[in-house]
């Protein structure tokens, strides 16, 4: 069976500098345990806390029925901080770029997706709950940087 890649992507422009945004959404330690919505469980800083070599684990509770464990290695890249989870192939990458007097906040995470009928599922059912979640957090990351 082949596997496909499943992706999900949100977008917010936010009324604040790119760099004030980027190291919002590259602390760790203070930051995104105040923005994360319900569904991140049990977040933990396992090393570091500010941008590139920060390790963060946390569970995801996607539905009621389905959660993931996550363990995520930071880099920091230009105007991205790009999350990389040891336990699968899912990487999210967080691209801040200038925008009028602001900054467009782009949140893309991508997996591979299982194989057969799961996969077909997975791939029109994951990016849409997933993109509630990814909205969620940009508004979360707008009230928190103004």
């Amino acid at each position: 069976m082949s596997v496909g890649k499943v992706t999900a992507s949100t977008s917010k422009t936010i009324a604040q500098a790119p760099d004030r945004v980027l190291a919002a959404l590259a602390d760790y330690e203070t930051v995104r345990p105040r923005i994360l919505p319900e569904q991140y469980r049990d977040y933990a800083v396992v090393e570091g806390g500010q941008g590139s070599g920060t390790v963060v684990q946390w569970i995801l509770q996607a539905t009621s029925k389905r959660s993931r464990n996550m363990k995520m290695s930071v880099t920091v890249e230009g105007m991205q901080v790009v999350e990389r989870d040891a336990n699968s192939s899912l990487v999210t990458t967080w691209t801040v770029a200038p925008s009028g007097s602001g900054s467009e906040v782009t949140v893309l995470t991508e997996w591979d997706g299982a194989g057969g009928i799961g996969g077909f599922f997975e791939k029109i059912f994951a990016p849409r709950g997933l993109n509630a979640i990814q909205a969620q957090t940009l508004t979360n990351l707008e009230k928190h940087v103004h």
